[in-house]
C-alpha cells in the first residue's frame, strides 16, 4: 500500500498487515478499558472493626445495667467505631495479552488512515524549542488538536509542543491505544512508521 507525503508528490510503501487491517471495535474497546484501568491508583482503603485500636474490654456487663449490650466501643455503631463494609485496596488491572494490545495499535492505525485523519510526513521538526515555531506549522496545517509520533524523541518538537493544548508528542515507544484515540489528527514521520511496522508485525 502507498500513502501520500504530505505536502510532496512522493509516496511511503507501507505494509498492509499494519495499515490496510479491519477495524475491530470490541478488541480496542477491551484493550483500551483495560489501559485506563491500569492507570488507576486503587488506594482506597478504611478501617473496620478489626483494625481500629482499642475497643478490646467489653464496655459493661451484659445484664442488668438497663442499657443495650455491648461487646466493643469499636463497633461499627459507635463514634469512632470501624467501619461495617470497610474499603480496600484494590488491583484494578486487567490482563492483555501482547497479540491483543498489538492487533488494537494495528486496527486503530488503519482506521485513522482510512478516515483521513493520518498524516505522514517525511520529517517534522523545529529548529528551536519555541512555542511559536510550532504553532506556525499547525496553522498551516489547519489543525490544532494532534499527536505527533516521530521515530526518537525530538527534544525541540517536545518542548515546543508543552505549552499547546491538545498537541502531544511522544515516539514511536510511548504509542498506547488511549493517546492515539484523543486527537483528532495523528502526524507521523516516515522513520516512525518504519519502527511502528517492525514492531506491529
Amino acid at each position: 500500500m502507498d500513502i501520500q507525503l504530505h505536502n510532496t508528490n512522493q509516496t511511503l510503501n507501507v505494509s498492509d498487515a499494519v495499515f490496510g487491517v479491519d477495524y475491530n471495535e470490541p478488541l480496542i474497546h477491551q484493550v483500551v478499558t483495560a489501559y485506563l484501568s491500569g492507570g488507576r491508583a486503587g488506594t482506597k482503603a478504611q478501617k473496620s472493626k478489626a483494625m481500629v485500636s482499642g475497643g478490646g474490654k467489653k464496655p459493661w456487663r451484659q445484664k442488668g445495667t438497663g442499657r443495650a449490650r455491648a461487646g466493643s466501643i469499636r463497633s461499627p455503631l459507635w463514634r469512632g467505631g470501624g467501619k461495617t463494609f470497610a474499603a480496600v485496596p484494590r488491583d484494578f488491572s486487567q490482563k492483555v495479552n501482547r497479540k491483543m494490545y498489538r492487533g488494537a495499535i494495528r486496527s486503530i492505525i488503519a482506521e485513522l488512515n482510512r478516515q483521513g485523519h493520518l498524516i505522514i510526513a517525511e520529517s517534522f521538526t523545529v529548529e528551536a524549542p519555541k512555542t511559536q515555531s510550532l504553532v506556525a506549522q499547525l496553522q498551516a496545517m489547519s489543525t490544532n488538536d494532534i499527536l505527533i509520533v516521530t521515530g526518537e524523541m525530538d527534544q525541540n518538537l517536545f518542548l515546543s509542543s508543552r505549552n499547546i493544548p491538545h498537541v502531544e508528542v511522544c515516539d514511536v515507544e510511548a504509542i498506547n491505544p488511549v493517546t492515539l484515540l484523543s486527537h483528532k489528527k495523528v502526524l507521523m514521520t516516515a522513520d516512525a512508521v518504519k519502527k511502528l511496522e517492525a514492531w506491529l508485525q
